[in-house]
């Protein structure tokens, strides 16, 4: 394995994670069968009803398979899954899981798959953008970000044309999803380890040149940019037009999708890394001062704050919401799982290392990667340990599920799929 180009590279985030921060049709119905009946005998509504229903019933297997071809796959598009950040799958993989392919990426995966239409896109510190084959493993095309363009935990967005993506040289990327040809780049002025979310035409990107960009899906042109007092390294979440984001300037913001304004910032008194999760009126996100806080984004003030009683170490894993529980992984080698409401610790699951890798939710089972190489599948209600593989050196990437299948990347440079 080659020595990662860039780890010796000092960066705002080194010193934030080191100090501060990183319906009328019944009645048409009634009445059209109330009018038959009365100008027709029972005999022949009981031979027409019969002959309606034998036609149904050999009818009905190919308004099954219509319905079924017209529903979509279910796709994990971005990081986090969607633009809330829920980390919650639409799909569960099965109860047994088998290792179905590895792939060989040859540096460091720090990023998170997007599965989308049969396909995995992930970044690669080696700065490649990659797209696989969800199926087989097989490579279907690879992206050369250029020259000091390594991917970090940028992670990829992927919209009907094109993947998003962005480097630590801080150029952001939209490249053909077809073909693996650029379709424009966007140069910020600092590295860019923020994943992009997609919001109709927009796409939104932070860079730790301390601006939140608002970018022209089509052509990577700035619609809006908000200046911060320090990096954005969280990826945003939305809900309603509104953005909100953690910062690493203690600030946790609202922010207008259409024109950038801020509509409100509450200080939270610490920087985040990691990124909120949106459930309902309510944010919740983690931070470096050793605390998850749940926002009331109605009222605009802290709803709780949540501080382990034992051990007190930064979260810089972003959140999942579920079932009416908060789960969420810290640099004291846990996962924790939190009651949304009160923000009482409902099971700690302790790994032998820092959990910075994001969990996912999915078929009553939460799923999640340590820095001690292993992923863990816990169960969501009670966190006993119910499967673990052994990558053998650190995750610290957050899985992705769609299809049946779990995606996931390793700081030893591979990809590996279960199923």
């Amino acid at each position: 394995m080659q020595t990662r180009k860039h780890e010796n590279t000092k960066t705002w985030f080194d010193k934030l994670t080191t100090g501060a921060c990183p319906e009328r049709v019944e009645g048409w119905f009634r009445g059209f069968v109330v009018s038959w009946f009365r100008g027709f005998a029972v005999s022949w509504f009981r031979v027409f009803v019969v002959s309606w229903l034998r036609f149904g019933l050999c009818l009905s297997p190919l308004w099954a398979l219509s319905l079924s071809a017209q529903t979509p796959s279910a796709n994990w598009n971005q990081f986090r899954g969607n633009a809330r950040l829920t980390g919650v799958a639409t799909t569960a993989p099965p109860d047994a899981l088998k290792l179905r392919w590895t792939y060989e990426a040859g540096e460091s995966i720090e990023s998170s798959a997007a599965i989308v239409d049969g396909a995995v896109y992930v970044g690669s510190s080696k700065g490649e953008l990659l797209a696989i084959d969800l199926e087989t493993g097989k490579l279907r095309w690879k992206y050369a970000t250029g020259e000091a363009g390594f991917i970090g935990e940028s992670s990829p967005a992927v919209s009907a044309d094109a993947v998003f993506i962005g480097d630590l040289a801080g150029v952001f990327h939209a490249v053909g999803i077809r073909d693996g040809k650029k379709i424009w780049t966007f140069k910020a002025d600092d590295e860019i380890r923020s994943s992009p979310v997609l919001v109709d035409d927009v796409v939104l990107i932070g860079s730790y040149d301390t601006h939140l960009y608002a970018l022209d899906s089509k052509t990577g042109k700035v619609r809006w940019k908000l200046q911060t007092d320090g990096p954005v390294h969280a990826t945003p979440a939305i809900h309603n037009g509104v953005i909100y984001i953690g910062g690493c300037d203690e600030q946790f913001r609202a922010v207008r999708v259409a024109d950038g304004k801020t509509l409100f910032a509450l200080p939270l008194g610490s920087n985040m890394g990691s990124s909120a999760v949106l459930d309902g009126d309510r944010a919740y996100v983690g931070t470096f001062g050793a605390d998850v806080f749940a926002i009331d984004l109605k009222a605009r003030k802290v709803a709780w704050r949540y501080r382990d009683p034992d051990r007190e170490f930064p979260y810089y894993s972003s959140a999942a919401i579920a079932g009416g529980r908060v789960f969420v992984g810290g640099r004291d080698k846990a996962l924790h799982a939190l009651d949304a409401a009160s923000g009482k610790s409902v099971w700690k699951f302790v790994t032998r290392a820092r959990v910075d890798s994001s969990p996912v939710v999915a078929g009553g089972r939460v799923f999640v990667g340590s820095s001690d190489g292993k992923l863990y599948v816990l169960d969501a209600a009670t966190g006993q340990k119910k499967w673990e593989f052994d990558a053998g050196d650190a995750i610290t990437a957050s899985p992705s599920i769609a299809s049946g299948r779990v995606v996931i990347g390793s700081t030893d440079g591979r990809i590996y799929c279960f199923g």
